[in-house]
């Protein structure tokens, strides 16, 4: 038996190991649930539901979902944004024509309906990896972005092109302010976290993590690449088609394929990046990140006394957005998440009572 004196480690090792995730953890991510459903509520504005929180939340599912596909098993994928619109575009469809469904019922009909695409545009990924499947995952992106433009069915034959969300009513109750969405969108965001975090640890994670190390070493030990590839698409699309309905009836209201183009697609890459390749706490951080930097850009030249144009901030994000890219690839890759553990491993030097 191996006995250890130090830190929060003071029993053997086999009694150390139930006692992951460790205390401090667990206290930490309570006070952040009770934060989160009951100070926050309270305290903030409108203005930051509407630009920051509820975007933040669903970009974080979205993510979450991307993470899954490329941090965790290793397929890159650049047709997110594609995939999110199949999931708006199925809700807005099963509202219209099922009228009588709950919505919530809708929600997850949604993210079906963007498995069955993330599976059919994933099952290249059997025969090609790496830019080849980038390359094929982006066509996947044009390929939805020209069909929701074009095919009429899918908007209702709109003359605009443009659709409009009903109203949030959840077993007769509608949610109008923006606190009330935010609460929604919230607990959904939490629990399919949840689910992610098991996922991931469990036997469907550990498959997918062989893959992405060394998939010629995975089959040899037993690991079927069908079983672990189609998965991970399957599971990728269903948390992104989720967000996408989230993001068309909770954030939008209204909204056109442009809302789900290619820049959608490299923006949620660019969170799982920044934030942490294969990591659920990775997802939020660099959502937090990509969310809240442009409202920071925007405003600060007005902080400084600069007179800029709008369209040069725009540009000048862009190019921050893509030196961050190419210094947490250089100096962190795993970016956001890893300079978190660092600091919190950095500050757990006390015993802390069992």
């Amino acid at each position: 038996m191996i006995y250890r004196e130090t830190g929060q480690y003071k029993t053997t090792y086999e009694a150390d190991q139930q006692l992951l995730p460790i205390l401090q953890d667990r206290l930490f991510m309570l006070i952040v649930l009770f934060v989160a459903f009951f100070v926050v509520p309270l305290t903030a504005s409108e203005y930051l539901f509407r630009a920051i929180l509820v975007p933040f939340l669903i970009l974080t599912l979205a993510a979450i979902g991307l993470n899954i596909l490329v941090g965790f098993c290793g397929q890159v994928s650049l047709g997110t944004g594609g995939f999110m619109a199949v999931g708006a575009y199925a809700a807005y469809n099963l509202v219209i024509r099922v009228p009588d469904l709950n919505l919530l019922v809708v929600f997850l009909l949604a993210g079906l309906a963007a498995t069955v695409v993330g599976i059919l545009f994933g099952l290249p990924s059997l025969r090609i990896k790496g830019f080849y499947l980038a390359v094929a995952t982006l066509a996947a992106q044009f390929f939805l972005d020209w069909a929701f433009a074009r095919i009429g069915w899918f908007t209702n034959y709109a003359p605009s092109g443009s659709v409009t969300a009903p109203a949030l009513t959840i077993f007769g109750y509608t949610f109008q302010s923006p606190v009330e969405k935010y609460l929604l969108v919230l607990g959904i965001v939490v629990v399919f976290t949840l689910v992610a975090r098991n996922l991931t640890r469990g036997a469907i994670g550990r498959s997918w993590m062989a893959m992405r190390d060394m998939d010629v070493a995975a089959e040899v030990i037993g690991i079927r690449p069908l079983y672990a590839k189609v998965t991970a698409f399957a599971v990728s699309s269903f948390f992104v088609g989720l967000a996408g309905a989230l993001w068309a009836f909770v954030y939008l209201g209204a909204w056109e394929p442009l809302a789900f183009d290619v820049n959608r697609s490299f923006q949620l890459l660019f969170m799982v990046i920044i934030g942490g390749l294969g990591s659920i706490l990775g997802s939020f951080l660099g959502a937090a990140f990509i969310v809240i930097l442009p409202l920071v850009l925007n405003q600060l030249p007005g902080w400084l006394g600069i007179d800029m144009s709008t369209a040069l901030i725009s540009h000048i994000e862009f190019m921050i957005f893509g030196a961050l890219i190419v210094f947490f690839l250089i100096v962190e890759p795993h970016g956001l998440a890893r300079l978190w553990a660092i600091g919190k491993e950095k500050l757990r030097l006390w015993p802390f009572p069992h």
